[in-house]
């Protein structure tokens, strides 16, 4: 309808009854592409009187828009409520390809410690298509001038719907725990495999003619599709957003904006997040502060130079800041988890033991493995949550290891976290870098007389990285604003603009080190190894350290300096002091490091021994 020309249109009123006014229609030359904008006011200039006749034809110039009742579905949705869903997106989630993420748990191993965190990637993926096409069509009723058709609200929708079809068993934990591992020279991400397996989606089941009956124009709108998906996958990770646009196919410069909604690489504030936010805090029992709802009130285009951006309303600055921190507060307290960790990375183990006995059929009859069913779309169907049981309930002698670690997360039989600290310099997270880290500990003997010697392989060290997204950037830094009075103009907003309570840093990491022994006595000693390891690296005084090893503070003078030995409440202890001797060679290195620590501080000297 959007290609009617002017004729057409004046001859789709003469259908509706409508022949009185197919003048006043030629003589504006409206066509079909301006149908939908056309609102009373402009009718009233076209000489369309009284207000009833302007209503009436409004109405009839709607009806060719809107879809039959009985052709849209509604689901019945926790989150989100009724939502009505166009029929080409129902076709694609009746697929197999599509239905296979009924079985992808949406936390992967966070299920395993919050019981009601049972949903799955299904939902999530049909309230992302939902949060799009709301998006969409609030910019395209907002802002007639955008000319977004209904091909652009088809193709956002389906992105949305098909985002995350890539995803592997458990979520991230095949994408960020075992694909590295099982494949080190191969850099994978599920972003990869949704846009093949959407390809192997739509020609395993013929739609491409349905997509075509519904108004899409192949392949065009196919790439459109695949790049709000996965970007251009042929950029370079090194170049930027408007560079890495700038090779994008489905869409002109004009209509760039589209690509912010599904996945938005600029700043991070898309319909993905709003949809995970809402659905995760809904099942684990937290509370979700941010209002999508409240977004879409004041979401517009804007043009920034030669680039139109979505942009907001200036008062909502604090609003994204408190998006990003509810995000934070997810990773630390549902998603990085100390027992959801420790519980995927032995999932991760009995996974990478039972890679070389596990055959799934892809196409041609060719058999794979569970790292390689990422090369074969119709393997990769096959490839869920399932094998969590078929490895469980197996009776081969060859799955005996991977049996015996799953069994073991049944029964809660898990490596224990022995202690957590935070480093003061930014650490590299590699394979090698832990298994190096893992060994320092075991070589940090604390001396105590023990009998219980721990080697590497008993220690698993985790090194979480949090930040708002961006790698320790502030993503408000790339979000543009509009002022009431200047609706048109875009600008930024700086941090110390909306509040001096906002964070200076927005990137964080945390160490933890598990024990593979769960027996008291090996836990008790890797508290202490844990212990000595901070002190020889010169970590932060973890926490707990007070508590589960009070004897080894002592060790530690600037811990008991800085953190006071538990006598008052300002931390200093009864005198403020530290007893050192003026001419003790550690006099010298203490003062540096305590410097470090608290550098507005003075450290007090008496001119004593220092003591271990």
């Amino acid at each position: 309808m959007e290609n009617w020309t002017v004729e057409d249109v004046c001859n789709y009123l003469r259908q509706q009854g409508l022949e009185q006014w197919v003048e006043n229609f030629q003589d504006a030359q409206i066509t079909g592409q301006y149908l939908l904008y056309i609102g009373t006011v402009d009718l009233e200039k076209m000489g369309i009187e009284p207000l009833n006749e302007r209503l009436k034809v409004l109405h009839h110039l709607k009806m060719p828009w809107k879809y039959p009742v009985e052709e849209m579905k509604v689901f019945n949705d926790p989150v989100h409520g009724h939502i009505e869903l166009h029929p080409l997106l129902v076709c694609i989630i009746d697929t197999p390809q599509f239905q296979r993420l009924r079985h992808i748990k949406q936390l992967g191993g966070g299920y395993f410690v919050y019981p009601s965190a049972a949903h799955n990637r299904f939902e999530h993926s049909i309230g992302v298509g939902h949060l799009a096409g709301l998006l969409v069509r609030a910019l395209r009723e907002r802002q007639p001038e955008l000319q977004i058709d209904h091909r652009d609200m088809l193709c956002v929708q389906i992105a949305g719907l098909c985002h995350d079809l890539g995803h592997g068993p458990f979520s991230h934990v095949f994408e960020g725990m075992f694909m590295p591992k099982a494949r080190p020279d191969f850099r994978w991400k599920h972003e990869m495999t949704s846009v093949e397996m959407f390809d192997h989606l739509i020609k395993a089941n013929g739609l491409e003619t349905v997509m075509e009956e519904h108004g899409l124009v192949l392949p065009q709108d196919l790439v459109f599709i695949k790049e709000q998906i996965g970007g251009d996958l042929d950029t370079p990770p090194s170049l930027s957003q408007e560079q890495s646009m700038c090779n994008y196919q489905g869409r002109p410069k004009e209509k760039w904006f589209l690509y912010e909604i599904v996945a938005n690489k600029r700043n991070g504030i898309d319909v993905d997040k709003w949809d995970y936010f809402a659905r995760d805090c809904y099942h684990l029992g937290i509370q979700n502060n941010f209002d999508y709802r409240r977004f879409l009130k004041f979401v517009r285009v804007c043009e920034v130079g030669e680039t139109k951006l979505i942009c907001t309303r200036d008062k909502e600055a604090g609003s994204l800041y408190n998006m990003f921190h509810i995000r934070h507060h997810l990773y630390c307290t549902a998603y990085k988890h100390k027992v959801t960790f420790i519980i995927e990375h032995m999932i991760t183990e009995a996974l990478l033991k039972a890679d070389p006995h596990i055959q799934i059929e892809g196409s041609g009859g060719k058999m794979f493995t569970i790292s390689t069913a990422i090369d074969d779309m119709e393997a990769y169907t096959k490839l869920t949550d399932h094998i969590f049981e078929e490895i469980l309930h197996s009776s081969s002698a060859e799955l005996q290891e991977s049996r015996t670690i799953l069994q073991n997360i049944v029964r809660r039989k898990l490596h224990k976290c022995v202690g957590e600290t935070h480093p003061l310099q930014p650490m590299e997270v590699t394979q090698d870098e832990q298994l190096r880290l893992a060994n320092s500990v075991a070589q940090a003997e604390p001396g105590t007389g023990t009998d219980v010697n721990l080697q590497a392989e008993d220690f698993i060290v985790s090194v979480i990285t949090l930040d708002y997204g961006m790698k320790g950037k502030n993503p408000i830094d790339n979000m543009h604003f509009y002022s009431k009075k200047h609706p048109t103009v875009a600008y930024k907003i700086l941090r110390y603009q909306v509040s001096q309570f906002l964070p200076e840093k927005f990137i964080e990491q945390i160490i933890r080190v598990y024990c593979r022994k769960t027996d008291e006595k090996s836990i008790e000693v890797a508290k202490k190894y844990f212990v000595q390891w901070c002190i020889n690296n010169d970590f932060p005084k973890p926490q707990d350290v007070d508590v589960i090893v009070p004897k080894h503070c002592s060790w530690k003078p600037i811990w008991k300096e800085k953190h006071g030995n538990g006598s008052d409440e300002d931390g200093k202890g009864a005198s403020g002091m530290i007893s050192i001797s003026v001419e003790d060679p550690a006099c010298v290195s203490i003062r540096k490091k305590h410097e470090k620590y608290a550098p507005s501080e003075s450290l007090k000297v008496q001119n004593l021994t220092l003591g271990k």
